[in-house]
């Protein structure tokens, strides 16, 4: 028996010798250079499993090949010597925490490539969206563990529940999943509340020796089911604060709105040249104009003109404090939390037409291919000649005469080149719809709609595009000190290969191929993919599940380049009236351009991760106010039957998504009456064990509308035919 191990054992290591060799070469070509295992795997350019590619790093860490610290880094070993790990005490990290449903975490780090997991027992009582300090401990397999040693910043002092009243005394029972635990209000701190209301309490004491926090009620939001009561929930629960700071307030007032002519002086002047804005017909914020004139040498000059947010809000300021903690504004359905107050995100710093505001631009000289010869950067002063919805600049693009026609038309003509080079260079054309809610002034949807992007909104995101990826290269090509300049880049890292290939084998079944041997192969692909796709009822899912396949865009201070938009250098600086990253960039810009003692940001990185991290919460926001919509629209039509799209298998059924709405629902599979079905996850189906009958992606069936649960964000569908 012992023979046969033996012997099984060197078989298995002989087919890890060509992987194993292949890993060597990854390190062999830059022996002084650190790899996660996401990064070896995703180096290799044969295919290999995770399990495969794991067995051989261990196989050569053994041989003394390589080497692997304590933060799951691989590395050559000194003289075909593994490199000792730091002996003494465990290494303490910093982090995010980001819980899952189950009740364990996991800490998201800037100190660390991998996430680090933390099992519920090690929580120390640690929310999701908390600073924390973490323990490093011994690595099972490819996965770091740690536990949570202090809970540094709670990511949410407010917490939104349902008030369950006893006597004098009450549990409020937090809405969010993420939250697992009940909140105990002492006698005397209930207030002026019933039960079963919604409410926002703040813990104020957890006791070592009590199972439960112990709060107190600081706002009775309402009863259940009423709209305005359901979207303010949305944002406490996400951790944004609906109201602004009394010194916010204070700093608000105190603030001097007129430009004074001491300021125009010191600007570069751009009032005398054509400027307009192009904006949603709802925006009130306008961050950003467009100017352009020919100049006398044949180029055409224009300039993306930004709201200079950073001349306002102050470092240090209750302004400033304010911005960074909620990271970003927040669009629901029926409202815009911004992270700005109104007074300088729909006033004083908006663009609005005939009035003279404070600008920072990016302005480019470029040839009639869009070629760009020249570029600036710096403060300037504009005066916007008109204020275009984007109906109205479409209508120009398409034809129509009117103010500013040319100019318009020229900035199509501009914009088109530069999408077309993006693409030509490997740019994935990942297309999205947008759901829009018609809705009455209580807030009831009335319709849902699909917001169409025409060349309008593309001409303005191809200018905005060319600016930030500008700012971007600039600030990359900067040293002071013989060092490079701290800043703030968008970052869209590599796919996953496991996630692309069951993209791929998912793809495969609608008949489409997908190439992905490296990664120019896999853009090329989905570019074609996306071309393929267009207006066939597979749409929808693969595109979606094209870009879930895909890494999410992020904020840091490591550049690894965007890996969706094929650009080297990119950063976010066209927006600093509704994202703090922009912020940012403008004062590390400004610095840069005007001082030879350039002093780094304190802790940007940190900054770059919470950013991050605000941003995901206002999409999860965002989110939940269109499930919150869609089933309360859907209480309109419980009953009725619908064309619809699988988008989803699980073992308990089939999501569904309706065709000319967008609303999703759930068909439980227990309600599938005519056979007895069996989920395949390879083949993302329910299966028929005595029809054989399939529900797989993509197929169209017909639903009637069940029942609805707007608390739960919840639609019931059961199938008509398939």
């Amino acid at each position: 028996m012992g023979k046969k191990r033996k012997r099984n054992k060197k078989r298995q290591q002989d087919a890890l010798q060509p992987i194993a060799k292949a890993i060597l070469k990854i390190f062999e070509a830059k022996p002084g250079k650190q790899y996660t295992f996401n990064q070896v795997y995703k180096k290799l350019v044969k295919p290999a499993t995770k399990d495969e590619v794991f067995q051989s790093l261990a196989l050569l860490e053994r041989k003394g090949h390589i080497s692997v610290n304590e933060h799951g880094k691989f590395s050559m070993g000194k003289n075909g010597t593994p490199s000792a790990a730091p002996a003494g005490n465990k290494k303490v990290i910093t982090g995010v925490v980001d819980l899952t449903q189950s009740g364990s975490a996991y800490i998201i780090s800037p100190e660390l490539d991998n996430d680090v997991f933390v099992s519920r027992g090690n929580l120390l009582r640690a929310f999701d969206g908390d600073r924390v300090k973490v323990a490093l401990k011994k690595s099972r397999g490819r996965r770091l563990e740690g536990e949570i040693i202090e809970v540094l910043d709670r990511a949410r002092h407010d917490i939104v529940g349902t008030i369950e009243i006893t006597g004098d005394f009450a549990f409020v029972v937090p809405d969010k999943r993420k939250i697992p635990i009940d909140i105990f209000i002492p006698p005397g701190q209930v207030g002026d509340v019933r039960d079963g209301d919604r409410v926002i309490c703040r813990i104020v004491d957890w006791p070592d020796n009590k199972k439960n926090p112990e709060g107190q009620v600081v706002e009775r939001l309402g009863a259940l089911g009423n709209n305005d009561v359901e979207m303010k929930s949305i944002l406490v629960e996400n951790g944004f604060p609906l109201e602004f700071s009394d010194r916010v307030k204070q700093e608000i007032a105190e603030l001097d709105f007129e430009v004074p002519e001491e300021e125009i002086a010191k600007r570069r002047d751009f009032r005398k040249v054509t400027t307009f804005t192009i904006d949603p017909e709802d925006a009130k914020d306008f961050d950003d104009a467009l100017s352009i004139q020919r100049l006398e040498n044949g180029l055409w000059e224009v300039g993306v003109h930004i709201a200079d947010v950073s001349h306002y809000v102050r470092p240090g300021s209750a302004l400033d404090k304010e911005a960074y903690l909620r990271g970003t504004s927040v669009y629901l359905v029926d409202r815009v939390l911004p992270m700005l107050p109104e007074e300088l995100s729909n006033i004083v710093c908006s663009l609005r037409p005939n009035e003279t505001k404070l600008t920072y631009s990016a302005v480019f000289h470029l040839d009639d291919k869009a070629k760009v010869h020249d570029r600036w950067f710096g403060r300037t002063v504009i005066h916007s000649d008109r204020r275009f919805t984007y109906e109205e600049a479409q209508a120009l693009i398409e034809g129509e005469e009117g103010d500013f026609a040319q100019e318009v038309k020229q900035l199509n003509d501009l914009s088109l080149q530069l999408r077309e080079k993006k693409f030509a260079n490997g740019a994935i054309a990942f297309e999205t719809t947008e759901v829009k809610f018609k809705v009455d002034l209580e807030g009831k949807p009335l319709g849902v709609f699909l917001k169409e992007r025409k060349e309008a909104h593309m001409m303005i995101e191809d200018f905005m595009l060319l600016a930030n990826k500008e700012v971007a290269h600039y600030a990359a090509t900067q040293k002071r000190q013989n060092n490079k300049v701290p800043f703030v880049y968008r970052i869209h890292d590599q796919p996953d290969l496991e996630k692309l290939i069951d993209f791929a084998r998912m793809a495969n079944t609608f008949g489409y191929k997908i190439d992905i041997q490296s990664p120019d192969q896999i853009q090329k692909s989905l570019n074609e993919l996306m071309e393929a796709i267009q207006g066939q009822p597979e749409q929808d899912v693969l595109e979606q599940l094209a870009i879930r396949s895909m890494a999410k865009a992020v904020y840091s201070t490591n550049n690894i380049g965007h890996y969706g938009l094929a650009f080297s250098h990119y950063t976010h600086f066209t927006s600093p009236i509704r994202r703090y990253p922009d912020v940012l960039v403008h004062r590390i810009l400004d610095d840069i351009l005007t001082s030879d003692k350039f002093k780094p940001v304190d802790k940007l990185e940190d900054k770059c991760v919470r950013c991050s991290w605000m941003e995901r919460k206002a999409m999860d926001a965002e989110r939940e106010s269109v499930k919150f919509k869609q089933a309360e629209f859907m209480q309109l039509h419980i009953g009725e039957e619908f064309d619809g799209i699988i988008t989803g298998v699980v073992n308990f059924g089939v999501f569904v998504e309706i065709i000319e709405n967008k609303c999703e629902g759930l068909v439980d599979i227990d309600s599938i009456e005519d056979d007895y079905y069996v989920y395949y996850e390879k083949e993302n189906a329910l299966l028929g064990r005595s029809t054989g009958k399939r529900y797989r992606l993509g197929d169209k069936v017909r639903i009637k509308v069940i029942k609805t649960d707007v608390q739960q964000r919840r639609i019931d569908f059961e199938l008509v035919s398939p």
